[in-house]
C-alpha cells in the first residue's frame, strides 16, 4: 500500500494550479491537496511542498480552458473561492475528468463532482450578489470611499468588475475583515492590499478617520430610510428573508448613528 501524498500550497489559485501540475508531472497516484494553514494530523503520509510558479499555473489553466466553456471556467473559480475544506480535491477530480475526455461533451450532472461544483458555485454566486447589494461605503478623511465586509466566501475577486464599473470616478477600498485583505481602486487599476490592524476595527471605521460631514450624511440617509418605510405594511419575516440579519451590520440604515 502506497502512502498518501499531502500536497501543500500557499492558498492562491495559481498555487492550486501548480499542485495540479506537480501531480501530473510526478504521476502522484493518491494526492491530497491542502493549504499551508491546514494542520496535517495524518500518519504515514508523504508531504510535498509546492512552489507557486506563474508559468506552470498558466499551462494548466490553458489546458483546462481548451476543454471547457467560459461558464464552466467561471464556476470552477467560484468554487475555489468558496474555501470549503477539501474543495481542492473535488476540483482536482473534476479536472482529471475534463483532461481525460477526448472531446468536450454536455455537462454531466450525474457525476458527483460536477454536481457539487454546480451547487457550491451557486452558493458563491449568491454571496457575490448580496455583497454587491449590501456594501455601504464611508468617506474617509483622505477622500477614499471605504467599506468593510465579512462574507461567507472569498468573493472579493468577483466584486471587482461590478464596483470598478459603477464607481469608476472614485477611489475606493473594500476590505474583507475575515480574511484580512482588501481591494483598492486608484482610478486606474484595482490592487490587492493588506492594511495593518484593519481587521481589528470590526464592521465600523473609527469616527476620527471619517471625512468631515460623513456622519451627517449617514444620519440623513437613516432619516430618509425611516421616512420611506410604510409602517402599516411592515413584514419583518419577508424583510429578513430578502435582507438576512447577518448583513445588517454593514448597512448604514440599520445602525444607530450617534
Amino acid at each position: 500500500m502506497n502512502p498518501q501524498t499531502i500536497v501543500i500550497y500557499d492558498g492562491s489559485f495559481d498555487g492550486f494550479l501548480c499542485c495540479v501540475f506537480m501531480i501530473y508531472d510526478q504521476k502522484i497516484s493518491d494526492p491530497n491537496i491542502r493549504k499551508e494553514s491546514e494542520i496535517n494530523n495524518q500518519l504515514f503520509t508523504i508531504t510535498e511542498n509546492v512552489i507557486t510558479e506563474k508559468s506552470k499555473a498558466n499551462r494548466v489553466w490553458k489546458g483546462f480552458k481548451s476543454k471547457t466553456t467560459p461558464y464552466e471556467q467561471r464556476d470552477f473559480f467560484k468554487v475555489f473561492l468558496s474555501e470549503i475544506k477539501g474543495v481542492e480535491n473535488t476540483l482536482l477530480s473534476y479536472m482529471k475528468n475534463v483532461f481525460a475526455k477526448e472531446h468536450n461533451i454536455a455537462i454531466d450532472y450525474s457525476n458527483k463532482d460536477i454536481l457539487k461544483i454546480s451547487q457550491v458555485a451557486k452558493m458563491v454566486r449568491r454571496e457575490k450578489h448580496r455583497m454587491e447589494a449590501f456594501v455601504r461605503f464611508q468617506l474617509t478623511s483622505d477622500h477614499i470611499y471605504t467599506a468593510t465586509v465579512e462574507p461567507d466566501f472569498n468573493v472579493l475577486p468577483l466584486l471587482i468588475p461590478h464596483f470598478k464599473d459603477r464607481y469608476a470616478d472614485q477611489q475606493w477600498i473594500i476590505y474583507d475583515l475575515k480574511r484580512d485583505y482588501g481591494i483598492y481602486y486608484d482610478l486606474k487599476v484595482v490592487k490587492t492590499i493588506i492594511i495593518e490592524d484593519f481587521h481589528k476595527n470590526k464592521s465600523k471605521i473609527a469616527p476620527e478617520f471619517l471625512a468631515h460631514g460623513e456622519k451627517e450624511f449617514q444620519k440623513l440617509w437613516v432619516t430618509y430610510y425611516d421616512n420611506v418605510n410604510i409602517k402599516s405594511r411592515k413584514n419583518n419575516k419577508l424583510h429578513k428573508q430578502h435582507l438576512p440579519q447577518r448583513y445588517w451590520k454593514y448597512l448604514t440604515e440599520k445602525n444607530n448613528i450617534p
